[in-house]
């Protein structure tokens, strides 16, 4: 899984979360509306993609965080306290 954050123009009701992918639908002040959340792997970013031009949703920027792995996070987390 890839964690990713997507902004785009305008405001997209929160209604429209699991429709795209469950991510998580936040807005801005600058009329963004910030989808955060985790993917699966490329082809679901494209599919997202899709789904956002279907909408007529001009992207602002697009960030794919590190690939993370289930329950990796947590060793992850305790191996850099311990530095």
């Amino acid at each position: 899984m890839h964690q990713v954050e997507i902004r785009v123009m305008g405001h997209i009701d929160e209604r429209w979360s699991e429709w795209l992918d469950g991510l998580t639908i936040t807005h801005t002040e600058a009329n963004e509306s910030v989808l955060t959340g985790a993917i699966r792997d490329q082809s679901a970013l494209y599919g997202l993609m899709a789904k956002l031009r279907d909408l007529g949703l001009p992207l602002s920027a697009v960030h794919v965080g590190e690939e993370t792995f289930p329950g990796r996070e947590e060793t992850q987390s305790n191996e850099q306290g311990r530095n």
